[in-house]
Formats: structure tokens, sequence, C-alpha cells
């Protein structure tokens, strides 16, 4: 199974960035829009797992989550991976708020992961956003971040934190599929 770690925005906040994103939406074609029900912030990126190593995990991910406190957290600004926006691959909204806690819970995630056996990814360090759009020839965002930039989305509180497994999808510029298979309440 592939799996990741991750917060997934309430419904009210999901809103309130449809909202903002629904004038540009049209206007990018070259863009392809992640769905709603696919945003989420990834804490981390734990790849396949099978049976042996997922016994392992659970315990460890419990554990690591009930450390740490619930967060206020709001989406805010944009962004793009690369990040001078001439050459987009990936457009992004940031998040703003208890990034310290943030990190940590991110971190704790991480070493859950590899105490369990997942490969160290040497080539992720934790970035947090939300990823709104992805494109796979390098596109120039930037007249988009100008006014998305300005973004600044109310205050929400992440109570929970989410294993999801991802589906990969099986025709040519679909969207994978994420499932939640275990979730765990924020001290």
């Amino acid at each position: 199974m592939r799996l990741f770690v991750a917060l997934v925005p309430p419904p009210e906040i999901l809103d309130e960035l449809e909202e903002a994103l629904a004038p540009y939406r049209d206007d990018w074609a070259d863009l392809r829009w992640v769905r709603r029900e696919l945003i989420h912030v990834t804490l981390s990126f734990l790849g396949d797992v099978d049976d042996a190593m997922m016994e392992r995990l659970l315990p460890r991910l419990e554990r690591a989550v009930a450390r740490h406190d619930r967060l206020a957290l709001s989406l805010a600004g944009a962004g793009a991976f690369p990040s001078s926006g001439a050459h987009a691959r990936v457009l992004w909204v940031g998040l703003f708020g208890d990034r310290r806690g943030l990190a940590r819970l991110a971190a704790s995630a991480t070493a859950a992961g590899r105490r369990a056996g997942t490969p160290p990814d040497k080539h992720r360090t934790f970035r947090p956003h939300v990823t709104l759009a992805r494109c796979r020839n390098p596109v120039d965002v930037r007249p988009l971040l100008e006014p998305l930039q300005s973004f600044a989305g109310s205050t929400w509180i992440a109570e929970s934190v989410h294993l999801m497994r991802s589906h990969l999808p099986t025709k040519v510029n679909t969207q994978p599929e994420y499932e939640s298979i275990k979730t765990w309440t924020l001290g």
C-alpha cells in the first residue's frame, strides 16, 4: 500500500478556498486542479508499506500523534514549485498559525515511519502547504500567484491526523484517489 500521513482541512475552510479559486480555474486550462476531496496537508510520505510494516507502523503513529496538541492553522498566500513560478509544475497555498507545532507533528510522523521500517526520503523536506494544481509541462503561473498571494482564510483547529492510502490513477490525466484508513485525535 502507498501511504502518507496528513491533515484534512474542514469543509468550511475548503469552501473558502473554492471561492477564492473559482475566478481563476477556467482561465488556466494547463493546470490540473486538485479536486476538493483530495485536498490535504501532507505531514509525511511513507511510500509503499507491506502488511508486516503496517503492524509496526500503526502503534508508532498512534503514540506520535498522541504527543501533540491540536493546532490552530489557516490557509493563506500562494506559491509554486519550483519557487520562481516561471516554470511551475505545482501551485500551492501556504499554511499559517502554529507552524512550529505543525513541523514537530510532521517530524514525529516521519520518525514513526522510519522506526517502522519505511525508507527515508532524502529529497523531501517538510514545507507546509496544500497543493492546488499540478501540470505535466512547466507553466508560468506568476500572473496567477499575484492575486492568490493575498488570500487569507479563516483559522481552523486541526483535531485529527489521518493515515491515507493513495490509489494511483490508471488513466492518463486523472488524479489519484485517497482513502483514510486510520484516524487519530490530537491531544
